[in-house]
């Protein structure tokens, strides 16, 4: 029923955080997707010191697919700073390498820099002529915490949908989809802002400027701009269901999917149309990965 756009998993036990496993197998994964009907999953490889507790090579995100055929779909991940560290580095033949491996895409990208950095700009650049889509999360500070910095108002990443209009955008994380409104009001930019959304924000102005930035609806951030405000997550949906992806970003064991229950509900009571919760559930990763 579902493809999930944006998984993790390790294929050996990895180092504890807060005493409990940080991050979950693919045989555990296949048990979870059985229950919640995902028939297959994009694993995004952790390469940025900031995002993990290891580092995660692409070739173990490529053993996990082959050994699980049909089932997993990987994506290879390339920091900025590979290579030689500086806006030269040769990061296509990188890209294409894995591309001729298997690798659909690149992400996810949790390095701490700016959406300015030449290092990053540099990796922009190679993905669009590697001709890779490239999932992101972006953070709201530098330091402490992982993902792409921008400002309140997404401007680093207006510059970048502007400047690499071929290259396909996958918007994820709590400082992206808490701009699906207004920020008035919002105490942290890493929260998962309540109640109605009584005008759109600059997540729904960039989607309407910019046909090349897509939404990741993955993890708690997705699901609760979907659902913060019924009547307005639907009309998102409709607006722009060709550029929206299922997700779960399931990292530990117990990470809630609850995006998953969110879309059958709707469906359920007749809200969401069935080939719009289609398009959304499984037909956009298809079209945009390749699939069929």
């Amino acid at each position: 029923m579902f493809i999930d756009i944006h998984v993790h998993t390790l294929a050996k036990p990895a180092p504890l955080r807060g005493g409990k496993a940080a991050m979950s197998c693919p045989e555990y994964l296949l048990r979870r997707y059985d229950m919640i009907g995902v028939e297959k999953a994009v694993v995004l490889p952790i390469c940025n010191p900031e995002c993990g507790l290891q580092i995660q090579s692409n070739e173990e995100a490529l053993d996990i697919a082959e050994r699980h055929p049909g089932r997993f779909i990987p994506f290879c991940n390339v920091d900025p700073r590979q290579e030689s560290n500086d806006e030269k580095a040769r990061l296509q033949p990188i890209l294409e390498y894995y591309r001729s491996q298997g690798a659909r895409g690149c992400g996810e990208v949790c390095a701490n820099m700016p959406f300015d950095d030449p290092r990053m700009q540099n990796l922009f650049a190679c993905c669009q002529a590697a001709g890779m889509p490239l999932t992101f999360h972006i953070a709201d500070r530098i330091g402490g915490y992982y993902g792409i910095y921008d400002d309140a108002g997404l401007p680093g990443l207006e510059r970048a949908l502007a400047r690499f209009p071929r290259l396909t955008f996958l918007g994820h994380s709590q400082a992206f989809w808490a701009e699906i409104g207004p920020m008035d009001g919002v105490e942290s930019r890493q929260s998962y802002p309540k109640g109605p959304v009584k005008k759109p924000g600059r997540v729904v102005e960039l989607m309407r400027r910019y046909p090349n930035l897509h939404g990741d609806l993955s993890a708690n951030s997705g699901c609760n701009a979907l659902s913060r405000d019924e009547e307005f997550g639907l009309r998102f949906m409709e607006e722009f269901g060709d550029r929206l992806y299922f997700g779960t970003d399931i990292c530990h064991p117990d990470t809630e999917t609850p995006l998953a229950f969110y879309l059958l509900k709707l469906r359920s009571e007749g809200k969401l149309a069935e080939g719009l919760f289609q398009r959304i559930a499984r037909e956009n990763a298809v079209r945009l990965l390749g699939l069929a």
